[in-house]
């Protein structure tokens, strides 16, 4: 069964057009829904942010350009805005994807060896 679900499934829109697009899940053990670009110019998926539980974040290439919000944990849904559609990279496939949060820590990159 269909566990992640993205409305709209698509859209058009025009230069300066606002966009929003909303994602769902239905796993309880899910607290992380991220946000991809497929472009026409590059074919390769890229991470445009994430909601983990409450907590958004941008990647540092698309800030100023998207936003996203939402609860990926209690309310199972996110959201990915476009303020206005600025570039071309902008036509291209977004994906939504949900998962339980990876987190971990190398301990060796958190202190600094003195030498």
């Amino acid at each position: 069964t269909d566990k992640v679900h993205q409305t709209p499934t698509a859209i058009l829109t025009g230069p300066e057009d606002k966009v929003n697009l909303t994602c769902s899940h239905t796993d309880s053990r899910y607290d992380m829904i991220l946000w991809y670009q497929q472009s026409a110019q590059n074919t390769a998926l890229k991470l445009i942010g994430y909601v983990w539980n409450t907590s958004p974040t941008v990647e540092d290439s698309f800030k100023g350009r998207f936003d996203v919000s939402g609860d990926a944990a209690a309310n199972k849904m996110a959201y990915l805005h476009f303020p206005k559609v600025t570039e071309a990279e902008d036509s291209a496939v977004y994906f939504c994807a949900a998962s339980e949060a990876q987190c971990f820590t190398i301990p060796s990159l958190l202190y600094k060896n003195p030498l």
